[in-house]
């Protein structure tokens, strides 16, 4: 249990899952929480990163900062999102252990496992078959940071947990038409549909202004907003969307991954995961609801929530990626935790969230 005036560090404090991470500790009067902006602390540099961790000597870490994005980045940018993770996660988890840090929290994410894994994926299934080709040098790097916790934990005596979060949303979530995940990039998308349909032109420029797309700004004509928001399958009458519909997909709202977290930092070690067997391995957690639908069914929600008028299209020539990824949350509910919030209820509350902040 960690003691509400323990220093802990959060790694990525401004990003979906650690800004919901540190509003939980700030809930629970955690009164020693730190973070620095990627300007004030570049992790993938390492003496930036020894200096901090001399500095501050958090007793608690909390790695939550990684280099991410959606299929079209992950599959587009391969170098950078093996490389760049993999520098955070060598920086950041070197210093912890040579800083003498109690526990150490690793972030990866299900992609870890593999494209064919039997549905819903259990823990051990990782590195039993070929992973899904968009993405793998993400996929790799945070495998490299949860087999780094584990050989930690083995050779040293650490206590590193590594746990892996379905596919998250909430509030701060990234809105990028590029580079985001696929709920955000969708519920953003309908807006702007929905601006276009209604004819609301003051409401799109605001949206640009606040988020701006590239190639584009508030400031151009309406005709040359239209077309570039077209080349991302934004229209009037439609909106366009990746692939065939038909993939599933699992969602938990960032504030219940947030408390996971704390309750695993709180209340599960190593020694409760490690198990009995001669050769340690997986001991990681998986992190989500264990309930999934259909990126055409999430399309239909995110529409309703939204009130776009229009319709919804696929376009079956760009990909799906995995066709079905459900993590099995047995581990996860035999440590005490389960999730509050169901994806009927997450939707409308992002868009009201994303209305009232970055809209």
């Amino acid at each position: 249990m960690m003691d509400t005036h323990e220093k802990i560090y959060v790694a990525g404090h401004r990003g979906l899952v650690g800004s919901a991470i540190w509003r939980n500790l700030q809930g629970r009067g955690y009164t020693n929480v730190v973070g620095r902006t990627h300007a004030e602390l570049d992790l993938e540099d390492a003496a930036a990163v020894r200096a901090f961790f001399d500095a501050e000597q958090p007793q608690y870490v909390i790695l939550a900062a990684a280099h991410v994005g959606g299929i079209m980045a992950n599959n587009r940018y391969r170098a950078d999102f093996i490389y760049k993770n993999l520098q955070i996660q060598q920086n950041v988890i070197g210093e912890s252990f040579r800083h003498g840090v109690k526990k150490l929290l690793f972030l990866g994410s299900t992609c870890i496992y593999p494209r064919e894994a039997p549905q819903p994926m259990k823990e051990d299934v990782l590195l039993t078959a070929p992973l899904e080709y968009t993405n793998e040098p993400y996929a790799l790097a945070k495998i490299a940071g949860l087999r780094m916790c584990e050989s930690f934990n083995l050779q040293y005596g650490t206590n590193y947990i590594a746990v892996m979060p379905t596919n998250l949303y909430g509030p701060y979530d990234n809105f990028d038409l590029v580079n985001s995940h696929v709920l955000p990039a969708m519920l953003r998308k309908m807006h702007l549909a929905k601006c276009l349909h209604t004819g609301d032109e003051a409401a799109l420029r605001r949206d640009l202004a606040a988020l701006p797309v590239p190639g584009v700004s508030a400031q151009d004509s309406l005709p040359a907003i239209s077309a570039r928001l077209a080349e991302f399958g934004i229209h009037a009458d439609r909106l366009e969307l990746w692939g065939t519909g038909t993939p599933l997909r699992e969602f938990l709202w960032s504030e219940d991954m947030a408390d996971a977290c704390i309750h695993i930092m709180n209340k599960v070690d190593f020694a409760d995961l490690r198990g009995d067997s001669a050769e340690v391995r997986n001991c990681h957690v998986n992190i989500g609801t264990g309930k999934e639908l259909s990126i055409g069914q999430l399309a239909r929600l995110v529409k309703d929530a939204v009130q776009f008028g229009g319709e919804l299209a696929f376009d079956s020539t760009k990909p799906d990626g995995t066709m079905r990824k459900l993590t099995d949350v047995s581990k996860l509910h035999s440590l005490g935790w389960n999730h509050s919030v169901e994806i009927e209820q997450g939707v409308p509350r992002l868009y009201k969230w994303y209305l009232d902040n970055m809209a």
